[in-house]
């Protein structure tokens, strides 16, 4: 089980799964509820990041509980999706956005593994905060499928599970955010501690709070990303199809002897 799948917002089910069923894994931040199923003779596990019926906010999700599962399942190498507000003009609904960079802007939620204690205190790089061969295997998927995405993006992430305010959307934007969520922190955070190969599909749903014509809602997110669930749906099968089988880089070696964790 080498790759898994995080659904966002809108992506609940494992659709492109065969064979599939529901596992309980334990973890030392308690226990996660991920499917395994079958995609072309190959073992994936998907793991929708709110529940199967949206029923955990952003700033409740278990992330080390999620990430420490699903390393401890053998995953290396994750695709995540999102569902995001635009602050760059050129990035509108609808559109794909294979993010490269974050802020963060979260406030009270766990960062890392490494707490001291048994774990040891342990600082890791981020200069290429996702992983650029998952990435370059979802932006040459893309350009099979003829689907526009954006090769770099900043996501701005944060706290919720309300909306921004048009002057923090100012503010991240003079910063040099371009879209603006509430879960890639700590989730890419702690996939790089894991050692995993982490990439994350964001899907623009609406532009944020000031630039946007009206009040925000999450109905509308819901909508735009159910109009666009099947251009999801093709491009993480085809990144999948794609994927070469072994990894070429550094994201494994991010952190020294990280297996004994495990």
């Amino acid at each position: 089980m080498e790759i898994a799948i995080i659904g966002g917002t809108g992506v609940y089910d494992p659709y492109m799964l065969t064979n599939s069923r529901e596992v309980k894994v334990e973890t030392p931040y308690g226990a996660i509820t991920p499917t395994v199923g079958e995609f072309k003779g190959e073992e994936v596990v998907f793991l929708p990041r709110h529940g199967s019926e949206h029923s955990v906010p952003p700033h409740r999700v278990n992330y080390q509980a999620n990430i420490w599962g699903l390393r401890s399942m053998g995953v290396k190498r994750v695709i995540s999706t999102t569902a995001v507000g635009s602050l760059n003009p050129q990035m509108f609904p609808g559109d794909l956005v294979i993010i490269d960079q974050f802020i963060d802007f979260t406030k009270s939620r766990p960062h890392t593994f490494y707490e001291g204690g048994e774990f040891g205190v342990v600082h890791v790089d981020y200069t290429e905060p996702y992983c650029p061969e998952v990435r370059e295997v979802i932006l040459k998927a893309a350009t099979d499928l003829k689907f526009k995405a954006h090769d770099h993006g900043v996501y701005v992430c944060t706290e919720g599970p309300r909306f921004e305010t048009p002057a923090e959307i100012r503010m991240f934007s003079k910063l040099g955010g371009d879209l603006v969520g509430m879960t890639n922190i700590p989730e890419v955070v702690l996939a790089r501690e894991a050692a995993i190969c982490y990439a994350t599909i964001s899907m623009v749903t609406n532009f944020a709070a000031g630039i946007a014509a009206g009040p925000l809602t999450h109905e509308e997110v819901v909508e735009i990303m159910a109009k666009n669930t099947e251009r999801l749906k093709k491009l993480i099968i085809r990144s999948l199809e794609t994927m070469p089988k072994e990894r070429r880089c550094r994201c494994q070696k991010a952190v020294p002897e990280v297996n004994r964790f495990f």
